[in-house]
């Protein structure tokens, strides 16, 4: 009997003794084959890495510093007083594509690392993060933007997961801490990411949640203990970059940003650029051939890729220049439109009938100058009517139970304007069919243009002509007073650019300075004042009772 269990128990220290021997030789295989496989790809790393690209021109040209950013002065210097000071300022940054929102970014955050008075230390960090991609999902699993706790049930047979221990994964703002957080897009955020960004600008910090944790858990590893109880540190800046406009951001992340813009770059800006394109890149271009790109590129981006592309088709050619002609294949075949800069046509010293120079303000908030059209036709049989043409903007609005379109506020104008010829002339609707005209494809919107509508149909109904070298601006009441508008100082620039010589705006608007401006600055309280001045050796050619306008004015 005791041989019998001797012998048993031999058996059985012999199994288990080939079964862990066994358990040792898989493991030593296992971990020679993972050796060996690791070993494959680094080394396919390794020629992976020897194997290189060109970098593209855009890269070539990226600005390095403040001063190589083109046609954003005022934007470079907001953007400096922001960062660079003794406490600086969480940003948003309004604009068009391709105008150095991201590489201004960059520049001052590396001005700003070299200024005593400056919090950022050298080593402070430049987070990038596109927020078309940061996407999470509702369950916090994955949160590239804030971060997010990976419990055991997703870990798997991960060290931290076979252990029960829910594992923290850290994100952008924890990433750019002591530094820079540049948020591209930053508009396309959901609400609840802007929500937890909020939080974590207030606070500093980002805490972390999870069913799993348990505070008395002696398994969790202090530092996770620290994290769930303390937070984590995510003290950055934000500089948030956005092609929107300010309504479409909402006001909870905009009071806490100062608020920066950057303009459209100008044909000049474009100019400048390819030049600097062209310096760096080596090669040559025909006269000319930098007037002939700014037709055509929107933005920054668009000029470079419009070098380049001129470069690859004469390295090509094997030859060292580009010429005018190279410049015109690449635009119609990568399909560029022209964009025109033309300037009132000062030729036509008297201008036309019923054509007037309107000031306006476009996206991003620059200033535009465009012509209003008007005609005016009798009509015999009392059937007369009003016509509007071009792109008349409306604008959505919501309630509780959907939305509903509000009449552009341009109609409601031009309503205002043939009320006020109605009280100075002879004119009732039934007798004229009148037809006003926005050219230009450009969307109107906004009460702005009501001066400049009430000149033209002026104009057209009396044969006038307005000066092309005018232009004008203001809100037009009913009662035939000018009110103030928003944008003068851009509407007063694009009007220097565009060779204007006298700029009318209501008086509510007029400033000191503008006396000193380039061009002749004229504040107008009605449409009385307006008539004087577009027409002065014309006199009253119709019935105008000036007692109306004073009256009107005090009762406001």
């Amino acid at each position: 009997m005791n041989t019998f269990i001797a012998v048993t128990q031999l058996i059985f220290t012999v199994v288990i003794g080939l079964y862990f021997l066994m358990q040792i030789l898989d493991t030593k295989s296992a971990d020679s084959a993972l050796k060996a496989e690791s070993k494959k790809e680094l080394e396919k790393i390794s020629k992976l890495e020897k194997i290189s690209l060109t970098k593209p021109l855009s890269e070539i040209t990226r600005p390095t510093s403040a001063n190589e950013i083109i046609g954003q002065n005022d934007g470079i210097k907001a953007l400096t007083c922001a960062i660079c000071s003794k406490n600086p300022k969480h940003v948003i940054i309004y604009g068009p594509c391709g105008v150095g929102k991201t590489a201004a970014a960059r520049v001052i955050l590396e001005k700003a690392k070299k200024m005593g008075i400056s919090p950022f230390k050298s080593d402070a960090k430049f987070i990038e993060a596109d927020a078309t991609t940061m996407r999470s999902d509702e369950r916090s699993i994955a949160d590239p933007l804030i971060g997010s706790v990976h419990d055991p049930i997703y870990q798997g047979a991960s060290f931290y997961g076979s252990l029960g221990i829910p594992q923290i994964k850290l994100g952008a703002v924890s990433k750019a801490h002591g530094g820079v957080l540049f948020l591209d897009e930053i508009g396309e955020l959901s609400t609840m990411q802007l929500n937890r960004l909020l939080k974590v600008l207030e606070d500093s910090r980002v805490f972390f949640e999870s069913a799993y944790y348990s505070s008395e858990d002696k398994n969790i590893p202090p530092h996770i203990h620290k994290i769930f109880k303390e937070g984590y540190p995510a003290d950055f800046r934000l500089i948030g970059a956005t092609t929107r406009s300010p309504e479409e951001i909402p006001d909870a992340v905009r009071s806490r940003c100062t608020e920066i813009f950057f303009n459209p770059l100008t044909r000049n800006d474009i100019c400048r650029i390819v030049k600097n394109a062209i310096l760096k890149s080596g090669f040559l271009m025909e006269e000319g051939g930098e007037n002939l790109i700014s037709l055509y590129a929107k933005n920054g981006r668009d000029a470079v890729n419009i070098v380049e592309m001129c470069i690859n088709l004469v390295e090509v050619e094997a030859r060292d220049k580009i010429t005018l002609t190279d410049i015109e294949w690449v635009v119609q075949s990568q399909k560029y439109f022209p964009i025109y800069f033309e300037a009132p046509n000062q030729s036509q010293k008297e201008g036309k009938e019923g054509v007037v120079n309107a000031l306006c303000v476009t996206s991003f908030f620059q200033g535009a100058v465009m012509e209003i059209e008007c005609t005016i036709k009798k009509c015999d049989n009392k059937n007369g009517s009003v016509k509007i043409t071009g792109i008349i903007t409306e604008q959505d609005i919501e309630y509780k139970n959907g939305h509903y379109k509000k009449p552009s506020d341009v109609k409601n104008s031009v309503e205002n304007a043939i009320t006020v010829i109605k009280s100075i002339a002879n004119f009732e609707i039934c007798d004229y069919n009148i037809h006003i005209n926005f050219p230009g494809f450009v969307p109107v919107d906004g009460p702005s243009a009501g001066a400049a509508i009430f000149l033209a149909i002026y104009s057209a109904f009396y044969k006038k002509r307005v000066l092309p070298s005018v232009a004008i601006t203001g809100e037009l009441s009913i009662h035939g007073l000018i009110k103030r508008v928003g944008g003068v100082y851009e509407k007063i620039e694009a009007a220097k650019k565009m060779g204007i010589k006298k700029v009318i705006i209501p008086c509510e608007n007029y400033l000191e300075s503008h006396k000193v401006s380039d061009i002749e600055i004229v504040p107008v309280n009605n449409v009385f004042d307006i008539i004087k001045e577009c027409f002065p050796k014309e006199g009253d050619l119709h019935r105008y009772d000036e007692n109306v306008i004073r009256s009107a004015k005090k009762s406001d």
